[in-house]
C-alpha cells in the first residue's frame, strides 16, 4: 500500500488532504487550550469558595471551630483547596505535554510538507518542459519533412521542363538535397528526444513521484500517531491526578465521620452554663387575712431553699434573673462579675492560665539572660555583663506584676467555685428533702400541697402538658379522612424521603385516596396512621367503578 504507485496522479487531492491533516491537529491543540481555561478558571472558582468560607482571624467564627462539626466543616474546605490545586495540575501538564509540543510539532509538520509538495512541484515542472522539449522537435521533424516533400517535388518538376536551363535544374536538386539532409537531421534529433523523454516519464512515475509520494505518506502516518498518542496523554494525565483527588475526597468522608454530637453537645453545655439553679415554687400569698402583709419575693430573685436570698453577684439588683439579663455591649470589668457564675468561672480560669504562661516566658528569658551574664563573668572578652543587669531588673518586675495578678483572680476563682459548690450541696440537700416527702405529698391529694405550702412542680408541669395536648387532639378529630377511591399495585420501590411522601415496597398492594392531578403524584394510603404520596408511574392504578361514576 503505496501512496506513490497508488495515488501517482492525485498530487492535489493529497495537498488538500494533508493540510486538512494538519487543520486537525491544530483544532486539537485549540480544544485541549481551551479545556486547560476552564481548568485554570474551575480550580481559581473552587480557591475562591474555599477561602469565602474560611473563618476570619480574631473573629468569633473561629471559637464556632472548636465544635467537631464546624471542624470538619473547615477540613472540607482545606480539602477543596486541595482539590482545586488537582484541577491546576491538570492544566499545566495539558499546556506543557500536549499544547506545547503539538504547537512545536505543527511548525515542522508544515515546513516537512512544504518541502515534499516544492518536490513534487518541481519534479512535475521537469517533465512538463521534457514534454514540451519533445513537443517542440516533432513539430520541426514535420515541418522539415513537408519542406523536403516540397523541395522534391519542385525539383522534379524542373527537371522535367526543357524550356528550363540546366543551371536552374541543377540548383533545384541541390536545394532538395539540402532539404532532405536537414528532415534526416531533425527525425534523428525527434528520435533523440522522444527516447530522452520516454526515460524522464519513466523515472518521473517511477522513481521520483513514488519516493516525494511516499515521505507525504510518512509524513501523514507520523501525524496520525502523534494526534493519538496526544489523545491519550489527555486522558493520562486526568488519571494520574486520581488518586489524589480521591485521598481529597477520602479526607472530606474522615472529617464528616468525626463529627461527634455528644461532644459538640458537651461544649454547647460549657460554652453557655451560668451555674445558676432553675426558680423555685411562688409562695401562696394569702389576701383573705386581715393582717399585714409583707410583699413577698417571687422565686425568680430567689433559690429553691428556705427562701434566702442569694449573695449579689456582679452588682446585679436582686429582682433580676440571669437568662434574662442584657449583655454589656461595652468592654465588662475586669472580675468578670457581669457573667453568670459558671462562665464567669470558665473566664477567670482561663486569665488564670494565661497569666501563668506569660510568667512562664518571663522566667524563661531571666534564665537565658542569667546565664548569658555567667558567660560575661567569666570571659569578658565575650562582653559586658552589667550591659543585662538592667532587662533583669525589667523581667524580675514584670514577673512580680503578672504574679500579683495571678493572686488576684485566684481569689476571684476561689469565691466563684466557693459559691458553686455551695449551690451544689444545696440543691443536693434540697433533692433529698423533697424524696423524703414525696409520699406525704402523694397523700395529700386534695390540695397537692408541699411541705412549705406551694403547689409542687411536677403536679403544675403536668396540668400545662394535658392541656395544650387536649385542645391539639380535639382542633385535628373534626377532620375526616378521604374516601377510598380504589387500590393500586406497586410497581417499584419507592424511598418516600421528602415530607408529604410514603415508602412503599415493589409489588405492595395500598389503597389510593386521591388520583394524579396532572403533576405526577398520586395519594394513598397504607393503614389509618399512614398516607402520602408517590410518583404516579411507580404504582398500577384500579379505581372503583362508582369513583369513575362520580
Amino acid at each position: 500500500m503505496s501512496w506513490g504507485t497508488e495515488l501517482w496522479d492525485q498530487f492535489d487531492n493529497l495537498e488538500k488532504h494533508t493540510q486538512w491533516g494538519i487543520d486537525v491537529l491544530e483544532k486539537f491543540i485549540k480544544f485541549v487550550k481551551e479545556r486547560t481555561e476552564i481548568e485554570l478558571s474551575y480550580a481559581k472558582q473552587l480557591r475562591n469558595l474555599s477561602k469565602k468560607y474560611q473563618p476570619k482571624k480574631n473573629s468569633k467564627e473561629e471559637e464556632e471551630y472548636r465544635y467537631t462539626s464546624a471542624r470538619a466543616f473547615l477540613a472540607t474546605l482545606n480539602e477543596m483547596n486541595d482539590y482545586a490545586g488537582q484541577h491546576e495540575v491538570i492544566s499545566e501538564n495539558m499546556t506543557s505535554l500536549i499544547t506545547g509540543e503539538l504547537t512545536r510539532y505543527v511548525q515542522e509538520l508544515k515546513q516537512e510538507r512544504k518541502s515534499h509538495f516544492h518536490d513534487g512541484r518541481k519534479a512535475q515542472q521537469h517533465i512538463e518542459t521534457c514534454w514540451k522539449q519533445l513537443e517542440a522537435s516533432k513539430r520541426r521533424f514535420e515541418r522539415d519533412c513537408k519542406e523536403a516533400d516540397r523541395a522534391q517535388q519542385y525539383f522534379e518538376k524542373m527537371d522535367a521542363d526543357i524550356n528550363v536551363t540546366k543551371a536552374d535544374v541543377e540548383k533545384a536538386r541541390q536545394q532538395a538535397q539540402l532539404r532532405h539532409q536537414m528532415a534526416e537531421d531533425s527525425k534523428a534529433e525527434y528520435s533523440s528526444t522522444l527516447q530522452k523523454f520516454n526515460s524522464e516519464q519513466h523515472d518521473h512515475y517511477y522513481t521520483h513521484i513514488p519516493h516525494i509520494f511516499q515521505k507525504i505518506q510518512e509524513m501523514e502516518e507520523r501525524r496520525i500517531v502523534r494526534i493519538g498518542e496526544s489523545m491519550k496523554t489527555f486522558a493520562e494525565v486526568d488519571r494520574q491526578v486520581i488518586p489524589i483527588i480521591g485521598k481529597c475526597l477520602d479526607e472530606i468522608t474522615k472529617a464528616a465521620e468525626s463529627i461527634d454530637h455528644k461532644n459538640d453537645s458537651q461544649l454547647v453545655i460549657e460554652a453557655f452554663k451560668s451555674g445558676f439553679e432553675p426558680p423555685g415554687d411562688v409562695e401562696f400569698e394569702d389576701f383573705t387575712q386581715p393582717m399585714k402583709r409583707t410583699v413577698s419575693e417571687s422565686s425568680l430573685s430567689n433559690s429553691r431553699g428556705d427562701g434566702k436570698s442569694e449573695p449579689k453577684f456582679g452588682g446585679k439588683s436582686k429582682g433580676k434573673l440571669w437568662p434574662f439579663i442584657k449583655k454589656n455591649k461595652g468592654a465588662g470589668p475586669e472580675d468578670f462579675s457581669n457573667l453568670p457564675p459558671e462562665q464567669r468561672r470558665k473566664k477567670l480560669q482561663q486569665k488564670v492560665d494565661e497569666l501563668n504562661k506569660d510568667i512562664q516566658k518571663e522566667m524563661d528569658q531571666r534564665d537565658a539572660l542569667t546565664k548569658m551574664k555567667d558567660v560575661y563573668i567569666k570571659n569578658p572578652q565575650m562582653g559586658d555583663a552589667a550591659s543585662v543587669d538592667h532587662r533583669l531588673a525589667e523581667l524580675g518586675q514584670n514577673i512580680e506584676k503578672l504574679r500579683l495578678e495571678v493572686q488576684k483572680f485566684e481569689g476571684w476563682l476561689a469565691e466563684v467555685e466557693g459559691r458553686l459548690s455551695m449551690r451544689t450541696e444545696a440543691r443536693r440537700q434540697s433533692g433529698l428533702y423533697e424524696a423524703q416527702n414525696t409520699s406525704a405529698v402523694n397523700s395529700c391529694a386534695q390540695d397537692r400541697e408541699s411541705p412549705d405550702g406551694s403547689y409542687t412542680e411536677e403536679q403544675s408541669q403536668e396540668t400545662e402538658m394535658k392541656v395544650p395536648a387536649t385542645d391539639f387532639d380535639d382542633e385535628f378529630d373534626d377532620e375526616e379522612p378521604l374516601p377510598t377511591i380504589g387500590t393500586c399495585k406497586a410497581l417499584y420501590t419507592f424511598e418516600g424521603q421528602n415530607e408529604g411522601t410514603i415508602s412503599v415496597a415493589e409489588g405492595e398492594m395500598l389503597y389510593v385516596i386521591e388520583e394524579d392531578k396532572g403533576d405526577g403524584w398520586t395519594r394513598i394510603r397504607r393503614n389509618e396512621d399512614e398516607e402520602g404520596y408517590v410518583p404516579t408511574s411507580y404504582v398500577e392504578v384500579y379505581l372503583d367503578k362508582n369513583a369513575k361514576d362520580s
